[in-house]
């Protein structure tokens, strides 16, 4: 919780300070000159070219050749050390005799120089593949290396990861190439291909994970936008080899991410070069060992084995189609992986950098076109060049499908989001011996709400997503609402005082889990994210008595008069943990409390000791404040001798604590729960603060973190 605390604190102070920004585009294009033998033109001048956008003539800032006709190094020998490293110190010197440092204040880095960056993505590989795609890399490194190349390895796991920048140290790529774990993430590889099995009418029921994969995808496809934007400092050329074994799809709920990964990669000038590391495959019918077998008439009909070849060409269409749309080529169905490598090479051959500043400044997010052509009509040469880009777009312009893709990239950033505050809490509840209703409470200030005026209400829209790993970093469930609160004119006066709390109900298995959540307010676009870790227990396996999470609340209210609902469904409403009768307990996230008000304390008790004659069990139970270690107040004792009606071995306990005679503080607050007829007990507690009644705005904006 301590997050929450620092990000609210960071928003308010933000608010009070000045902010100077300042803002350069440069729009880069590269440029390719053959002659009719298909040669390079390396005599262009700046004078020689103009650029047009959208039929408008631009004015050049940059002008630079980038020539690259280096060869091929001496290949490397393991036979002979001492022979290797002869030759490593001759290719370390090589590439300084071929190297010319780039123009004072030009925004070029690497002049004449071919850049390569290899990107395994572990999750779709299975380790055998993953061997393969690295054997690959460095053979090209060894024997196809030319004197202008320089190469950066990337790796996706749960994230990008920078292994090595972009160096022509050959020695040091193997290196660290070799250093790659074989098998790391290639738990996420067996949802890579997952699709509905259209052979499968044996009528027996299976999960439907399509909503998981979809979201896999995106997940895969985010990682190379994110790879393109890292790139995106060069203004250079860039090949992305991306090594892995597929992405699959589902239809069109992916397009919005390719879109956006396409055109990351187009604005940084990267070309995407797919590598398909599975090689050729021959697929039995019926799949192969590593699948179950199939139900039902599939394998009879054929439609199995059509689907398995379906789910196998729609994978490698995705790769397909990243190649073509940035420019570059897809290797599939080959044993020789160093071939999507080589492809790359010779593709990059001596070209221009243009650099302009285009003279349409809009933030419209529309596409630009771009045209490049020779001042000399005499001149013949076959220009190659993008020929468009898309502008940045405000918020305020997004569409459904950008703000879905906002929403899933900010999921998957590696820094958190700290516009929007949050506080959240994560309970667990008992329905099944190895299954728990997990509540997900979240707040968020009033202050940081924009409200819009709607007919006789006021309204703001609410988007919230989250995703919760288990303790290897495997995706397990999800969440994701659109909410729409409407509130009269009173509330809405008083909103700025107050908090908006949402919350959600997930069901998991004991474990230990990671959940990352992110709430957008629709209206600025403001964003904040929370991420915690947390462990539901397996209550099966205690020994002292089995207790739920205690749910401290200073609000009970009828579930009509919730501000905005994302599902009314009334089963779902009825197996919710914290709603007995039609209200529900609303968790304290930030335990502050006021002088006015009523403490609730809820918690379950399950599996009691029973008594043999009444056939019923025998608790009590207390609420204790104790503050400077002393003990300053202490509830009437609770029994409970009897069960929850349809839920067997479960006991409840409900307190009601008036708060008014206690004085404003710190306490510990501590349940005492015995079970007399089982001998056990137990003694959970938390920190709450307790402020005066006349400090309704400190109470209504203090964001205390839970211990």
């Amino acid at each position: 919780m301590k997050k929450s605390l620092l990000a609210l604190f960071a928003f308010s102070l933000g608010a009070q300070q000045a902010t100077f920004t300042t803002e350069a585009r440069l729009v880069i294009v590269n440029l390719s000159a053959k002659d009719k033998s298909g040669k390079p033109i390396l005599t262009l001048k700046k004078e020689d070219v103009e650029v047009y956008e959208d039929g408008v003539k631009q004015d050049i800032k940059v002008f630079e050749l980038q020539k690259l006709d280096g060869e091929s190094l001496a290949a490397i020998s393991d036979s002979n050390p001492a022979q290797s490293k002869t030759i490593e110190e001759k290719v370390k010197a090589e590439p300084a005799k071929a190297y010319v440092e780039p123009a004072k204040n030009s925004p070029i880095k690497y002049q004449d120089r071919r850049l390569l960056c290899l990107l395994f993505d572990m999750t779709s590989m299975q380790p055998p593949e993953q061997v393969r795609a690295q054997e690959a890399a460095i053979k090209f490194l060894e024997t196809q290396m030319t004197s202008n190349d320089l190469v950066e390895i990337m790796t996706f796991n749960s994230s990008i990861k920078v292994v090595e920048e972009f160096t022509a140290d050959r020695e040091r790529l193997i290196t660290s190439l070799k250093k790659l774990t074989v098998g790391a993430g290639s738990d996420f590889a067996d949802m890579a291909g997952t699709s509905a099995d259209e052979g499968d009418d044996s009528g027996s029921f299976a999960a439907d994970d399509t909503e998981f994969n979809i979201f896999n995808t995106d997940r895969k496809l985010s990682a190379l936008e994110d790879a393109a934007k890292k790139l995106g400092a060069f203004p250079e050329k860039k090949a992305l080899i991306y090594f892995s074994s597929g992405v699959g799809k589902t239809g069109v709920e992916n397009q919005s991410q390719i879109k956006a990964t396409t055109n990351a990669a187009t604005r940084a000038n990267v070309s995407f070069y797919p590598v398909d590391a599975r090689g050729l495959v021959a697929t039995p019918p019926g799949g192969d060992a590593s699948t179950a077998s199939a139900r039902g008439t599939g394998m009879i009909t054929g439609t199995r084995q059509a689907g398995l070849k379906t789910s196998f060409n729609n994978s490698q269409e995705t790769l397909t189609t990243l190649a073509s749309d940035t420019g570059g080529k897809a290797m599939l169905d080959t044993n020789d992986l160093t071939m999507g490598i080589r492809q790359a090479q010779e593709d990059i051959n001596s070209y221009y950098i243009i650099g302009y500043s285009p003279k349409n400044s809009a933030d419209d997010g529309k596409l630009r076109r771009i045209d490049v052509r020779l001042v000399n009509k005499t001149l013949s040469a076959k220009l190659d060049f993008r020929k468009a880009y898309y502008a940045s777009k405000q918020f305020k312009n997004f569409n459904s499908s950008d703000k879905e893709r906002q929403l899933e990239e900010a999921l998957t950033l590696g820094d958190p989001v700290s516009e929007l505050p949050l506080a959240l809490e994560v309970d667990y509840f008992r329905v099944a011996k190895d299954r728990y209703s997990v509540p997900i409470s979240v707040k968020i200030p009033g202050s940081a709400i924009g409200l819009h005026k709607k007919g006789a209400k006021q309204t703001a829209e609410l988007d919230f997503v989250g995703q919760v790993r288990d303790a290897a970093g495997k995706l397990i469930t999800g969440v994701k609402d659109n909410i729409t609160v409407k509130l009269g004119e009173e509330d809405a006066a008083a909103i700025g005082r107050k908090h908006l709390q949402y919350d959600t109900v997930l069901t998991l298995a004991p474990g230990t889990y990671s959940l990352r959540f992110l709430a957008r307010e629709n209206s600025s676009g403001k964003m904040g994210t929370f991420e915690t870790k947390f462990t539901i227990p397996d209550l099966s396996a205690e020994k002292t008595l089995r207790v739920s999470s205690v749910i401290w609340s200073n609000q009970r209210e009828a579930m009509a008069a919730a501000v905005g609902a994302a599902d009314t469904n009334k089963k779902l409403l009825a197996a919710h943990p914290l709603v007995q009768d039609g209200q529900k307990t609303v968790p304290s996230i930030t335990r502050v409390f006021r002088k006015d008000q009523t403490m609730y304390v809820f918690f379950e008790v399950y599996d009691p000791g029973m008594d043999p004659d009444r056939k019923a069990p025998s608790l009590t139970a207390e609420v204790e404040l104790i503050a400077g270690g002393r003990r300053a107040f202490t509830s009437a004792p609770m029994r409970q001798n009897k069960l929850v009606d349809k839920r067997p071995g479960v006991a409840q306990f409900n307190f009601q604590i008036p708060l008014a005679k206690l004085a404003a503080g710190q306490y510990i607050s501590q349940v005492n729960v015995i079970d007399e007829t089982g001998h056990k007990f137990a003694f959970p507690r938390n920190e709450i603060v307790l402020l005066a009644a006349d400090n309704k705005t400190q109470a209504s904006t203090s964001s205390t973190p839970r211990p």
